[in-house]
């Protein structure tokens, strides 16, 4: 079992006042929850999970369950649930994921640091061949800009190796050892896959290999905008993954939504609602932080996680951060911290 579930509260988990938000996928080969009245409405109405593919429904439900008995919340719900595929570490079809930790997942969360890397929904998750899983990165804007804060979290599960890159350095093609792995050697488990070398080396890089996986990307902000405003800040995420080596490749579901905790109270049944909205000409800085977020955070999510032997002993390689130091300075980019 190498799995778990990632809950995000946009207000926090005692305050259900909707928030404005927007939704974009890059490729869809995968599942977001909810977001057809998201879309709609241009209001997201609770929080947000991230999974695996085959725990939507259970996470979905426990959403509703722990919704209804909640003040505050109307009588139904359409919640947001989103996955990426943890098959290769996690044992998928043993369904894992249960109504109790979805709950556990709701009242734990908290506001403050967030875990990265081998954690909730991304504990079973490969980025780049990679051991992946969720990463975290903001960007806070000047005086000049608004001083507005731009959040993004990510559960990184896709990219091909040789596409990997930091910075413009090509680490994916520079580490090309490393690569996902089948340590037992009983001629049963996985047939074809790839042996780990008895020394501790694996195979070397197939450039014919394609990308595959997913990554779901969720950005928060306090800049005041309008849904139509977030669907702009959504599709410029995809620029962050492209900055990282993801090119949408077919395999994959990329799929990205943002929220403003700006404009409380804009969804109440109160009369005519009174709203802040940042001009358009004032947004480039939103767009620069939500890309520049975007990369660190799935960069984050790699130098976090850690390496992982899973279902039928498949292992993936954490990145290993000394080489990535070496590589990085050698290219002229030496990381100074």
């Amino acid at each position: 079992m190498r799995t778990g579930v990632t809950v995000i509260h946009p207000r926090g988990k005692n305050d259900a006042d909707p928030v404005f938000a927007a939704w974009f996928t890059l490729n869809g080969n995968g599942e977001m929850t909810g977001t057809t009245w998201v879309q709609e409405s241009g209001f997201l109405e609770g929080p947000i999970a991230i999974t695996n593919t085959h725990s939507v429904g259970v996470v979905r439900d426990a959403i509703l369950a722990w919704q209804v008995k909640r003040p505050g919340l109307q009588p139904w719900g359409l919640p947001v649930v989103a996955e990426t595929y943890d098959g290769g570490l996690n044992d998928i079809n043993g369904f894992h994921v249960k109504p109790e930790h979805v709950l556990a997942a709701l009242d734990g969360a908290t506001s403050g640091p967030v875990p990265e890397g081998n954690v909730g929904g991304g504990t079973g998750m490969v980025c780049h061949q990679f051991k992946g899983g969720i990463g975290t990165a903001s960007r806070n804007l000047g005086p000049e800009a608004g001083g507005y804060t731009v959040g993004v979290l990510v559960q990184c599960n896709y990219g091909a190796r040789a596409e990997l890159s930091v910075a413009g350095v090509p680490i994916g093609r520079e580490i090309a050892d490393l690569l996902p792995c089948v340590a037992s050697a009983d001629p049963g488990v996985r047939p074809g896959a790839r042996r780990c070398d008895s020394q501790g080396s694996t195979p070397r890089l197939n450039d014919a290999e394609e990308g595959a996986g997913s990554i779901i990307i969720v950005i928060a902000t306090d800049a005041p905008l309008l849904p139509h405003q977030l669907k702009r800040v959504a599709t410029r995420a995809a620029l962050g993954v492209g900055r990282m080596g993801g090119k949408g490749e077919n395999s994959s579901g990329d799929i990205f939504i943002a929220f403003s905790t700006a404009n409380p109270r804009a969804a109440a049944d109160a009369g005519t609602a009174r709203l802040a909205m940042l001009p358009n000409p004032r947004i480039n800085p939103i767009f620069y932080a939500t890309v520049q977020a975007t990369e660190e955070a799935i960069l984050n999510a790699l130098l976090a996680a850690e390496t992982m032997t899973g279902a039928d002993d498949y292992r993936v390689y954490a990145l290993p951060v000394d080489r990535v130091r070496q590589i990085m300075g050698r290219y002229g980019r030496p990381i100074t911290r």
